[in-house]
C-alpha cells in the first residue's frame, strides 16, 4: 500500500509540473518570439520481486517479476519549431524565418533572441526592449561589409551625414542610328562633382559623320575641359572599331577642386534603330543627410540619404547552435549558451542555414491554444487519477488498522 501511495505522490508532483508549463505557455501565447516548454516523463526504477531464469530441460524460462515504483520528470523540452510571422509595419521589427538567433550583447555577455522588436537609443545604437545591443557587422573604408572586423554594436545615427565624393568613372552606353543622315547629331548631358560637392553639368555631343563614323565633342558650361574632347568614333558592323575608347577629362580651372574623370565610351554601338545612347552611370555625389533606412532578407542595413544615395551601415549577424534546445533561457526572451547546446556559430542571415529575415515583421509564439487546453485536460485528469490512488491506499490501511478491533 505504501508502494502505491508514493506513486501516487510522485504523479500528482509530475502533473503539477505539466501544469507549471501549460501555464506559462498559456501565458506567453502573445510574446514574440517565444517557443514552448514540452514536459515529458518516464518510470522510476523498478523492485524486483522474482529474476528472469534460464530455461532447462524439463522446464522453460520464466520472465522476472518487477514492481514499478511511480514516475518521475525526464525533460521539459524547448520546442524551437517556427513561429508565424505578424506584419507590423514598423522599420526596426525583424521576423526569423528559419533557423538562427539575433546576438545582443548587454557588454559582458552574449545572449540569443528570436524577438526582433528592436529599437534606437539616445546615441543610434541599434537595442532590444531592455537596452541590450543588437550586434551586427560594420562597414569598412570601401563602403562593404567589414567581415573580418567581427561582429559589434549596430548604429543608425539620425542625421547622419555623407561627405562628398569627387566623380571619377562615367560611362555612356546605348546606340547611334545609322539610318541618321550626315550632319546630324545626339546630345548627352550629365552632372559630375567636384571634391566639395559642388556639380558641373558636361556635355557631350555625338555628329554624323558618314556612314561608319561619328565625331564627338565634349564641353562643360563651368569651365574649360581638357584631355580628349574631340574625337571620332569608328564603327564596324556596327561595333566599335576604337582600341582606346576611355578619356580621362579634368578641369582647367584653379577654382574647381579635382575633378579629373574617366568618360567610357566603349559600349556605344551604331545600330539600324533609333538612337537611345545616354548616360548610363556616374559616381561621386554631393553632400547628403540619412532620410531613412531598410533592413533587407540578409540583414543589410541600407540607409537612404537626402542626395539620393543609398548606401550600408552595417549588417545584422545570426548566430546558430548544433543543439539549440540546449540553451539556458535567461529571461527577456534571451538565451544563454550552456554545456550542451554547442558553440554560436555565426554569420550572415540566409548563410550556411541560416534563416532570412523579413522586414517590419515579427515572429510570433508558437504557442497552440487548442493543444495546450486539451494538454491541461489530459494533465488535470491524471493529477485527479493519482488522488484516487492515494485515497484509494489510504482506505486499505484503515482497514488494516481497523482489523484490530
Amino acid at each position: 500500500m505504501l508502494r502505491a501511495m508514493y506513486s501516487g505522490i510522485g504523479g500528482m508532483r509530475n502533473f503539477q509540473t505539466k501544469l507549471d508549463v501549460i501555464g506559462n505557455n498559456i501565458a506567453n501565447v502573445n510574446t514574440f518570439g517565444y517557443k514552448k516548454g514540452r514536459v515529458t516523463f518516464q518510470d522510476l526504477v523498478s523492485q524486483q520481486l522474482s529474476g528472469a531464469s534460464t530455461p532447462t530441460e524439463n522446464r522453460g524460462g520464466t520472465n522476472p517479476i518487477q514492481m514499478g515504483l511511480g514516475s518521475t520528470l525526464a525533460s521539459i523540452d524547448t520546442i524551437q519549431t517556427q513561429g508565424s510571422l505578424q506584419t507590423t509595419g514598423r522599420d526596426l521589427d525583424i521576423g526569423i524565418t528559419g533557423d538562427g538567433f539575433f546576438i545582443v550583447n548587454d557588454g559582458n555577455q552574449s545572449n540569443y533572441t528570436r524577438a526582433g522588436n528592436f529599437y534606437l537609443d539616445q546615441a543610434g545604437n541599434l537595442v532590444t526592449a531592455n537596452g541590450m545591443f543588437v550586434q551586427g557587422y560594420g562597414v569598412g573604408a570601401n563602403g562593404n561589409i567589414n567581415e573580418a572586423g567581427g561582429i559589434g554594436n549596430l548604429a543608425i545615427s539620425a542625421g547622419m551625414t555623407m561627405p562628398p565624393q569627387a566623380t571619377t568613372e562615367a560611362l555612356i552606353r546605348g546606340n547611334l542610328d545609322s539610318e541618321l543622315a550626315t550632319g546630324e547629331s545626339r546630345r548627352v548631358e550629365f552632372y559630375v562633382v567636384d571634391e566639395i560637392g559642388r556639380p558641373h553639368l558636361m556635355e557631350v555631343t555625338f555628329t554624323k559623320d558618314n556612314n561608319n563614323e561619328w565625331s564627338y565633342t565634349i564641353s562643360s558650361d563651368s569651365a574649360e575641359v581638357t584631355g580628349g574632347t574631340n574625337g571620332t568614333l569608328t564603327f564596324t558592323s556596327g561595333n566599335l572599331a576604337n582600341d582606346n575608347t576611355t578619356l580621362t577629362l579634368q578641369f582647367n580651372d584653379p577654382n574647381i577642386n579635382n575633378v579629373t574623370f574617366n568618360l567610357n565610351l566603349s559600349q556605344i554601338t551604331q545600330y539600324d534603330r533609333n538612337s537611345n545612347v545616354d548616360i548610363y552611370q556616374v559616381n561621386g555625389n554631393i553632400d547628403g543627410t540619412l532620410e531613412s533606412f531598410n533592413i533587407s532578407s540578409t540583414g543589410e542595413i541600407n540607409g537612404v540619404f537626402s542626395n539620393g544615395e543609398v548606401r550600408l551601415l552595417g549588417q545584422l549577424a545570426l548566430a546558430t547552435f548544433n543543439n539549440p534546445g540546449g540553451l539556458t533561457k535567461s529571461g527577456d526572451n534571451t538565451y544563454r549558451v550552456s554545456n550542451n547546446s554547442g558553440m554560436p556559430q555565426v554569420g550572415f542571415p540566409g548563410d550556411g542555414g541560416r534563416g532570412s529575415l523579413t522586414g517590419a515583421a515579427l515572429e510570433m509564439s508558437n504557442v497552440d491554444l487548442s493543444e495546450e487546453f486539451t494538454e491541461m485536460i489530459v494533465s488535470q485528469r491524471g493529477f485527479q487519477a493519482n488522488t484516487r490512488i492515494i485515497t484509494t491506499s489510504d482506505e486499505i490501511l484503515q482497514e488494516l488498522v481497523n482489523l484490530k478491533r
